[in-house]
């Protein structure tokens, strides 16, 4: 029974314990930090200024009394001992000449940066001024009613910085009771001389504790409201960023992004949407106007899309013909998704629109590239075929087979190795780029192998080639081969384009840290229409002689070089010959 007594008397003063040291625990230093001192810093030095002006106004209304009762008789003054009614008037005085002086303190520098010092000079200033006075005319003065509307007034308007309040209640408390006690000095109140009792000691202590305990309680709560509200703007600054920042993805975005209601009207829209349907702006796709179904080239497809949402809750790859703006037609694959509330029920459609025209244009071409393929492949073959079976359809002892035959069958043999190996390494270079083996090259020991590869085709042409690359140029880091490739494809290209007895130069100088490399030659020259595509895949300019050529050449030469880092490309106009031309950094 003992236990379960203490138990039940345990338990309240456990909680009462518990909040009080929660209540009364002095701040940590994290929560008074910097910013929030000089918060509070500058809340005292506001606050101070309508104290003062509080207090002005009082010690003036304290004035008048004692104006007036100096004239006129007042039955309440006459308690009052006849040193204090002849002399209040000057200590009101001296009251408010101090607090005329921390008015001007108030508006110096010192004033904005200490108010702390400010606070404790003002309130000790109106304090001890009667206490001064009265020592000074040998008695003890216990002015509880000026310290208790001092003290209450500091705790209302100034509350915070209860270490400030409580300096103030001190100082003025120990001048009163340790100098009255040094000097021995005594009341004017005849029937309590002494300058203490126990009543005015518990009054002063607990009027005191209440206000600072309510000054602390107050500065704590807005310490805490302070970093709350901190908390807050940063939260509200980072939401701002993070809005910013998918404000600018939804605006800046390739692809089109967009809210749609089942209904088939776009709720959201994106500038790349709307440039998608040929719109200028936004607000333009959302408009009322805009009936989704209608937009559709195949009015179904709205509905199959719906229909694919209300079976698998979202759509990719959903491709079809859209009517733009303008009326023209264009490819858009949708990818999208069901948004719906707790309940499950249906909100928006919400996704992604791209612009796929120009895959499906490539996709055209490439089937006609197949077809141009099979076309260019089969007449080699066939031809080669035709020669094979006429030789087969004759008596085996008729079977003889000419020099220009074979010739002829060779000639068509590489034709289509040529071709067949153009087609796998542009393919190679496509997906996996062009692989690169650099080492430091000398760039003449690479010319003079291409031109002696190709000689026999050179002497075949009547061409005339000159070489002006020097050997003290600076090493190129590169890869041999295929810079090969690259001089061999320059130089072929010429011969294709132009007639025997082409005059061919090759040259190479050292420009800042590159190396410029040209292949020059006095033929028909290069249309401007022409060298805008001339490194395009599959471009075949049309004074191409004798060739099936894929139109491979020039565009693994763009490949190459820009893999080295380089750039390449023509100078040339219509019977004026042509100058390519490509960079390379020096090792």
């Amino acid at each position: 029974m003992g236990k379960v007594a203490r138990m039940l008397i345990a338990t309240p003063f456990t909680t009462v314990q518990r909040w009080w040291r929660k209540a009364v625990s002095p701040p940590t230093a994290d929560e008074i930090s910097t910013s929030y001192r000089t918060w509070r810093n500058r809340f005292l030095w506001q606050r101070l200024r309508l104290w003062l002006w509080l207090a002005l106004i009082c010690l003036l209304s304290f004035t008048l009394r004692d104006i007036y009762g100096f004239f006129f008789h007042l039955k309440e003054l006459e308690k009052l001992p006849e040193v204090l009614r002849t002399q209040r008037l000057v200590i009101n005085i001296a009251v408010l000449l101090s607090t005329l002086i921390c008015f001007a303190l108030h508006k110096t520098k010192l004033g904005r940066d200490r108010p702390d010092l400010l606070f404790l000079g003002s309130s000790w200033g109106i304090s001890l001024a009667s206490q001064f006075f009265a020592t000074i005319r040998g008695f003890a003065l216990p002015d509880t009613i000026g310290w208790s509307l001092l003290f209450l007034s500091q705790a209302i308007l100034m509350p915070v910085y209860w270490i400030l309040h409580l300096l103030s209640q001190v100082g003025v408390l120990v001048y009163y009771f340790g100098i009255n006690t040094v000097f021995g000095l005594k009341t004017l109140i005849p029937e309590h001389p002494e300058i203490y009792n126990v009543t005015l000691i518990l009054y002063i202590f607990w009027f005191c504790a209440i206000c600072d305990i309510g000054v602390y309680l107050y500065d704590r709560l807005q310490c805490s409201e302070f970093y709350a509200r901190q908390e807050l703007e940063s939260a509200y600054q980072k939401l701002k960023v993070a809005e910013t920042k998918y404000r600018s993805i939804f605006e800046n975005a390739v692809e089109g992004i967009f809210q749609s209601s089942p209904d088939g009207h776009y709720i959201t829209a994106n500038p790349a949407l709307a440039r998608i349907y040929g719109y200028s702006l936004a607000e333009e796709v959302t408009a009322n106007s805009t009936i989704i179904e209608q937009l559709y080239v195949d009015p179904n497809r709205r509905a199959e899309f719906v229909r694919l949402m209300e079976k698998y809750g979202s759509v990719s790859e959903f491709e079809s013909q859209i009517y733009r703006r303008d009326g023209s037609i264009v490819w858009i694959s949708e990818k999208a998704y069901a948004v719906r509330d707790e309940q499950g029920k249906l909100l928006y459609y919400e996704g992604l629109i791209e612009d796929i025209t120009q895959r499906k244009q490539t996709e055209e071409e490439l089937r006609v590239f197949f077809h141009a393929v099979s076309h260019d492949l089969r007449n080699p073959v066939l031809g080669t075929l035709m020669v094979l079976r006429n030789l087969l359809a004759r008596p085996e002892q008729n079977i003889s087979i000419s020099r220009s035959i074979l010739e002829r069958m060779i000639q068509s043999s590489d034709r289509q190795l040529n071709l067949i190996n153009s087609l796998m390494e542009t393919h190679i270079s496509e997906v996996q780029g062009i692989v690169l083996q650099r080492q430091s090259v000398q760039l003449l020991a690479v010319v003079e192998a291409a031109i002696a590869d190709l000689e026999p085709l050179l002497e075949q042409n009547q061409t005339t080639l000159i070489n002006l690359v020097s050997a003290d140029l600076p090493l190129v880091n590169a890869d041999p081969t295929q810079l090969w490739r690259v001089f061999s494809n320059l130089i072929v290209n010429a011969l294709k384009h132009n007639a025997p007895g082409l005059l061919l130069t090759i040259n190479a100088t050292h420009e800042n840290e590159m190396i410029y490399c040209t292949v020059s030659d006095n033929g028909v020259g290069i249309s401007q229409q022409q060298s805008d595509r001339l490194f395009d895949l599959y471009f075949r300019g049309a004074s191409i002689r004798n060739s099936v050529s894929l139109g491979l050449g020039l565009y693994l030469c763009k490949q190459i070089i820009n893999a080295h880092g380089g750039e390449i490309g023509v100078n040339s106009a219509l019977d004026v010959g042509a100058t390519f031309w490509f960079t390379l950094p020096i090792s």
